[in-house]
């Protein structure tokens, strides 16, 4: 019965959104299980109910946070055109949208360095890369674009709009305040090698 009303009160989500964000302030290492639940007001012992331990919560929040991003990926496939915007330029907008408006997610998937954790999100990492170059790949073929047959170009665009986040990520801006800025940069990295 007690179990039950644990379940109830302090869902999978509420925790994981709380060691996301201990993850990113406090990094880690410094966090523990004690710790987050004492952040939520609870003890310890009702994260158990949910998670075995801290490598599995994180591992839970990094695959929860590389689902959402392919789901905007689809997203970018599925919706009509955008004027002004090819298909390419569409889904490395989405990207670099994600990766503003969701700062503590963006940072756990592609910014911490401990080595401790480091395995947790490379596999999730080349995932995400290889759905985007596959797409990248995709449209550039049907755009006709100069350099469709460049296997570096899709790299060399991640690359670059990762570069951007971690730019103004730092800031905590968000898209809407930077999305001049954007545009012009996925622009830049569409034209870029676009002549033979």
């Amino acid at each position: 019965m007690a179990r039950r009303a644990v379940e109830h009160e302090l869902s999978r989500e509420r925790i994981m959104d709380a060691a996301r964000h201990l993850f990113i302030t406090k990094g880690y290492r410094a966090i523990s299980m004690r710790s987050i639940g004492q952040h939520l007001g609870y003890s310890h012992g009702s994260l158990y109910y949910h998670f075995k331990e801290k490598a599995e919560l994180f591992y839970a929040i990094v695959v929860q946070d590389f689902h959402h991003v392919a789901m905007l990926f689809e997203q970018v496939m599925n919706r009509p055109p955008v004027e002004g915007l090819t298909r390419v330029e569409q889904l490395m907008l989405e990207f670099i949208k994600f990766g503003l408006d969701h700062p503590h997610q963006y940072e756990i998937m592609f910014m911490l360095r401990d080595e401790e954790i480091l395995a947790y999100c490379r596999t999730e990492q080349t995932k995400c890369y290889e759905r985007f170059a596959s797409i990248v790949r995709k449209y550039l073929k049907e755009e006709q674009h100069p350099q469709e047959n460049n296997l570096s170009l899709p790299l060399s665009m991640f690359l670059g709009l990762h570069g951007f986040i971690s730019y103004y990520i730092q800031g905590r801006v968000s898209f809407d305040e930077i999305m001049p800025s954007a545009i012009a940069h996925v622009k830049f990295l569409s034209n870029a090698n676009a002549v033979k």
